[in-house]
């Protein structure tokens, strides 16, 4: 087979690199395993070992630093035909440290290949994390106060399948890397190199001094067979092959004309515990079955059961391309804080906007037609406010009707919770007319 290094863009790098040798040796693994460029993706990420997608005709992808297995996974995924190919450096094994953890436990089949020349070299030969502690690097004495990283110890424990420690300068290097390739599983190579542009220049190390070096850790040779087991995207589509899937399913069925058949921008602003996203699913739900396009995003704290409780829908018959509500055609206050959460709203509604609130609501200056609803008079408690306001507003026949709301209730909830919620629309029903606030 021919080389697959790109002619147009031959490999340059610092006089001296080991890089050089990492580079030559892939391709010679790849022309042993007869692969062709069409078969083989190049993945990977920032520094001296990113330059690996330039140097290769084959498929590639460049993407941030660390982040090289995750896009080689979904690339795997989508094209198990393919040989895909991690190279990083010490450097992005750090950063993306967990990553490297997930594509251990996962064992998908990927090759990884770590540069590691103990330094970020190309940003001026700061400490990574595999840095010896006794070295001197541009970071001063910080190396000095961590312990190295054991790439290969660390992977085995993670689950990796196939483990190997190698040094670039091995003469059976390309073999080496057939191995790892074909393996059928998570390989990682942990190669040892030298960079001379920076780290050398402090710390004098040959090939020897590499070979003693990694003589003092423990072996790794390969297969580690406590962690043997099926390749995992084999293994994803023999299970999901299996699943059982109604191909026949269309969707929900329209069961009611669209009271109202233009856009609509709804929100709600609530608290915690008043089931404010219940109610935004449920409004949803009832505008679905009358054969309309819903989004709904919602925004709460991480606290979750304090704080405002938001949620935005759109209701339209066409597509919506942004889920963002610009200017709301109906806000239902339930809570101070909930409105004090979106208090720009108010501003940007028109004047044939509605803002529903409850008695005591303070509601900030607005256009729109403002009413107020007295839930107490039904006896409404707290997590039955925003179901019930959904009922007031189901009295206007904009956006939705009773009947659709009900539905959605039905399809929603069973047994004791629906009885529940059919029980807060009767109360909500016996409440007197809203009053426009002036």
């Amino acid at each position: 087979m021919a080389s697959l290094l790109n002619p147009h863009r031959p490999p340059v790098f610092c006089p001296g690199c080991s890089h050089d040798r990492s580079v030559r040796g892939l391709d010679r693994a790849l022309q042993e395993m007869g692969l062709k460029a069409d078969e083989v993706v190049i993945v990977s990420d920032i520094g001296c070992s990113g330059l690996f997608d330039t140097f290769f005709q084959t498929h590639a992808f460049h993407g941030l630093h660390g982040r090289a297995l995750t896009y080689a996974a979904g690339i795997k995924l989508s094209r198990p035909d393919l040989k895909v190919i991690v190279t990083m450096g010490d450097g992005g094994l750090g950063i993306g440290g967990a990553h490297l953890l997930a594509a251990c436990r996962r064992n998908l089949d990927l090759t990884l290949l770590v540069l590691n020349n103990f330094n970020f070299g190309m940003t001026g030969g700061q400490f990574s994390c595999t840095t010896p502690e006794q070295s001197s690097v541009a970071s001063g004495f910080l190396n000095a106060l961590e312990r190295p990283m054991d790439l290969c110890t660390v992977a085995a424990s993670a689950g990796a399948p196939f483990v190997t420690r190698a040094s670039v300068y091995q003469k059976d290097l390309s073999r080496l890397i057939v191995e790892a390739v074909s393996f059928d599983g998570f390989s990682v190579v942990d190669l040892w190199s030298i960079c001379p542009a920076r780290y050398l220049k402090r710390n004098p190390i040959s090939p020897k001094d590499i070979e003693r070096a990694m003589a003092k850790l423990p072996v790794f040779h390969g297969p580690v067979a406590t962690n043997a087991r099926n390749e995992y995207g084999r293994n994803y589509r023999q299970k999901s092959g299996r699943q059982t899937v109604d191909p026949d399913w269309k969707g929900v069925d329209k069961l009611y004309e669209p009271p109202v058949k233009e856009r609509r921008e709804l929100v709600l602003l609530g608290s915690a515990g008043e089931r404010v996203i219940t109610a935004g699913h449920l409004l949803a739900g009832a505008a679905v079955l009358a054969g309309m396009r819903v989004t709904q995003k919602n925004d709460y704290n991480i606290t979750v059961m304090r704080g405002p409780s938001v949620t935005e829908l759109i209701i339209s018959p066409g597509p919506i391309t942004y889920t963002g509500v610009e200017q709301p055609d109906v806000v239902i206050g339930l809570s101070q804080e909930g409105v004090n959460r979106g208090r720009d709203l108010f501003e940007r509604m028109t004047s044939w906007g509605r803002v529903f609130s409850t008695m005591g609501v303070e509601i900030p200056a607005t256009s729109a037609q403002i009413l107020e609803v007295d839930l107490k008079a039904a006896r409404i408690k707290k997590k039955e406010r925003a179901l019930a306001m959904l009922s007031i507003l189901a009295r206007t026949g904009d956006p939705l009707t009773g009947q659709m709301l009900t539905r959605a209730l039905e399809q929603t909830f069973h047994g004791k919770r629906l009885t529940e919620a059919l029980d807060v629309l009767q109360r909500a029903a016996t409440l007197p007319g809203f009053q426009e606030k002036p």
